[in-house]
């Protein structure tokens, strides 16, 4: 088969796709990645073929639009910039590569244009999609920044917060997305909130026991487990990273997210913190500018690692939230401290507390004393150690793996 993948986001988003491209290419299909210019390295290291979607300076300056961070103003944004110029781009590179019969489409939760290529090509779409927070549900709800409902409230009233937020989210997509489909001599559409996940199968590339499925899922999804591939297999760990794990105790790994270049708070409060805890820290950020000037001596700096190459030999991990940073921690067996800002992290965090490996500071009481306290008790509780252990227990990867490939070859046209 020829499997047309699209991956649309960070690193974060993108790696899982090259990790699920490479799985099937093994299996002996042919697999093409459609996703930003600025992972062409990536995908082509890995030995898939590449095509663009927009440039990297347009990756960058999305990358550099300060609503990305925001709790309420990131949806919007990533709209506007990201979403909507890629409705053509997406049709585009499906026209020409599109083989009847033959072709099979990949897609991330963003690419959304896959749902009007799938009428228009009669391609079969099967989505993909990294994090729980992605599935509407009235029982365990995904907790999201400036939701009013809580999760133990009535259904009725999870049922009302959910229709004001599929209009809120249709009057930001609709607009542009049905200008595209009628260009194309589509029917209109609506209902973005569901209408993201494909008709044809959904793949959930989480465990069940990360987040269990509810019974107001779309019936088409099927869980498997993370991916995680991060580029262990194309970057050797740097001898001096290897020196200094070498040379103490285990470090704390502090990272705000792979496109976040306005990190200087967060490290700032990073290194004072171990130095109040006394604690050696590895700090990890392509952004050179937002790593204070001077590090004292048990403080190190690296523009990019692979988590596999470090989780398993550090203390805890201080992240953002995102969910392919948060598999990698629970892979490690060690305790998480996150500080959520957008998208799906504080529902990660949720998904963190429920398992008992790890806690959070919103990004205002981020500052030293508290992450030194919450490290403190986090290290120090015997109860958070034996709970990562076991979750560590349970990770899967080949077989994960295998599962989400089978799927994916019984949507052959």
């Amino acid at each position: 088969m020829r499997i047309l993948i699209y991956a649309m986001g960070s690193a974060g988003d993108v790696h899982p796709f090259v990790g699920v491209g490479k799985a099937l290419q093994a299996r002996g299909h042919e697999v093409i990645v459609a996703t930003s210019a600025f992972f062409e390295s990536v995908v082509t290291r890995a030995g898939l073929r590449f095509r663009a979607m927009g440039t990297v300076e347009d990756f960058e300056r999305i990358q550099g639009n300060p609503h990305l961070w925001h709790p309420t103003k990131a949806l919007p944004s990533i709209i506007e910039h990201a979403v909507n110029p890629s409705y053509e781009p997406i049709l585009e590179v499906a026209r020409e590569l599109n083989i009847p019969g033959e072709t099979i489409i990949l897609a991330s939760s963003l690419a959304w244009a896959t749902m009007s290529v799938r009428e228009l090509l009669d391609v079969p779409v099967v989505s993909i999609h990294l994090a729980p927070s992605l599935f509407v549900s009235v029982h365990r709800q995904p907790v999201m920044h400036g939701a009013p409902v809580p999760q133990g409230a009535p259904v009725w009233m999870k049922k009302i917060q959910w229709a004001i937020a599929e209009k809120v989210v249709d009057r930001h997509v609709l607009p542009e997305l049905n200008r595209f489909r009628a260009r194309h001599g589509l029917a209109p559409t609506r209902g973005v909130l569901r209408g993201w996940h494909s008709p044809d199968r959904v793949i959930a590339l989480f465990p069940e026991w990360y987040a269990a499925p509810q019974p107001d899922w779309p019936e088409q999804v099927i869980q498997t487990g993370f991916p995680l591939f991060d580029e262990s297999e194309q970057r050797e760990v740097p001898q001096e990273l290897e020196d200094f794990l070498n040379d103490g105790e285990p470090p704390v790994v502090f990272t705000p997210g792979s496109a976040m270049d306005r990190g200087h708070e967060f490290f700032d409060e990073a290194v004072k913190a171990m130095k109040l805890l006394g604690k050696r820290a590895v700090l990890i950020s392509r952004f050179d500018d937002t790593i204070p000037a001077d590090l004292p001596k048990g403080v190190r700096h690296f523009s990019y690692v692979p988590f596999s190459q470090v989780l398993p030999r550090a203390a805890a991990m201080v992240y953002h939230g995102g969910i392919g940073t948060c598999a990698q921690t629970l892979r490690a067996g060690i305790p998480h401290l996150l500080m959520p800002m957008a998208h799906d992290q504080l529902d990660n965090l949720s998904r963190v507390h429920d398992l008992g490996t790890g806690d959070g500071l919103p990004p205002k009481r981020f500052k030293a004393k508290q992450i030194a306290a919450t490290l403190d008790r986090l290290l120090h509780d015997p109860a958070v150690k034996r709970r990562a252990e076991e979750v560590a227990k349970r990770f899967d990867p080949a077989g994960w793996m295998t599962r989400t490939c089978d799927l994916i070859e019984e949507m052959k046209p």
